[in-house]
């Protein structure tokens, strides 16, 4: 039981580093000039989504290598893929990008 507290715990602390990580890189991106495309669902996609996408999925990806990764940015894993996995990392790699555009 122990042994999994400490997992646990240093888990916990690598993912907020992660997401401290991902939180820097969008902040660079915010206080310059960027832009953004529509995805094709017509949702609007910015360089911090794309960025924090791909420092979240890799470092997740190192930590945990035998947990996939579902995220808004990669959501094109069939349901028939999906339904399998018992446990799995869930993430929206910026959260209220139009609010982001709009500063």
């Amino acid at each position: 039981m122990h042994d999994k507290k400490i997992l646990n715990e240093q888990l916990i602390s690598s993912t907020v580093e992660i997401a401290k990580e991902a939180g820097e890189a969008i902040t660079k991106i915010y206080n310059s000039d960027f832009d953004y495309q529509l995805k094709k669902d017509l949702s609007p996609i910015t360089a911090a989504d794309n960025l924090s996408h791909i420092i979240i999925t890799e470092r997740l990806a190192s930590l945990t290598p035998k947990i996939p990764i579902l995220s808004e940015e990669n959501c094109d894993i069939p349901y028939k893929v999906r339904s399998k996995w018992k446990q799995y990392w869930l993430v929206d790699p910026l959260d209220g990008t139009k609010e982001f555009i709009k500063k």
